[in-house]
């Protein structure tokens, strides 16, 4: 099986493609394509969710990455025992079903269009309240660490510890402990309100701007090192990612986020539409 050609990267929500191979994924049918339009979840950053849709006119269950080693044996999700993109390997988008189908035919590819169109907005805003986050909180470090494109110490990149896409929004957890003050970051008096204040001011001149949105796609493969550009007005952001985006801020109506802060794990919810 070579490795499947995804067309999400680009927009497309819909496609025709042969099934070129099937994998049990419990007791249910893991179907395999040529080509799909289907965003797998990524088993080693599973931030946004998979997509939803049908297959040859089945609902898709679930839809999870796959590998298939140079012995042929095929690994999914969490049992996938190589890095992502290991060379050697064939990555596959296996659409999970109730019901089989047969080796060959050519089937039909829907996603759920309003679900991914909602997905996409969350994981655009989830970039745009990182970015926020980090101008916002670049007053509180004491030592040079790595910054983002737009020149602020990249807070979010140090201290993250889980990212979840959601339809229109994401939740993101940052560990504010030990490790993190070692580096130089000063958690003190942090006031959640004026936190959420200062990003949130930032966000909505982003959305105004209308700034457009792309993504870098150097390869049609699902593992290609895909990245996400937004040109805001403080310059060219960009974020290695691989899921899926708006095309300008002004789609997302409006951004906010609000903070919890609880045992030194700082949550931030952010929400837009």
């Amino acid at each position: 099986m070579r490795s499947t050609v995804v067309t999400f990267p680009n927009g497309r929500v819909s496609g025709r493609s042969p099934i070129v191979g099937a994998v049990p994924v419990g007791d249910r049918h893991g179907l395999v394509t040529a080509e799909t339009p289907f965003h797998p979840l990524d088993h080693t950053w599973p931030d946004q969710p998979a997509d939803r849709g049908t297959i040859g006119e089945l609902p898709v269950l679930d839809c999870v990455t796959g590998a298939q080693s140079n012995d042929g044996e095929i690994f999914v999700g969490e049992s996938i025992p190589v890095r992502r993109g290991a060379e050697g390997w064939e990555w596959l988008v296996v659409h999970v079903t109730d019901t089989p189908l047969p080796v060959g035919a050519e089937v039909d590819l829907e996603v759920d269009a309003g679900y991914r169109a909602a997905l996409s907005a969350g994981h655009t805003a989830c970039h745009l309240a990182a970015l926020a986050l980090n101008a916002a909180l670049a007053d509180r470090w004491r030592k040079e660490v790595r910054q983002d494109r737009l020149g602020h110490p990249d807070f979010d990149q140090t201290a993250i510890t889980s990212s979840r896409i959601v339809p229109h929004g994401s939740v993101d957890e940052y560990r504010l402990g030990k490790s993190l003050r070692k580096k130089g970051f000063s958690a003190d008096d942090l006031d959640l309100t004026e936190l959420a204040g200062r990003v949130n001011e930032r966000l909505g001149t982003w959305v105004a701007a209308r700034a457009p949105v792309r993504l870098d796609v150097p390869g049609p493969g699902l593992t290609a090192l895909r990245t996400w550009h937004c040109s805001l007005p403080e310059g060219e952001a960009s974020i290695p990612c691989g899921g899926t985006h708006v095309r300008d801020t002004a789609e997302l109506g409006t951004v906010e986020v609000a903070f919890t802060l609880e045992e030194a794990t700082l949550t931030m919810r952010t929400t837009c539409g």
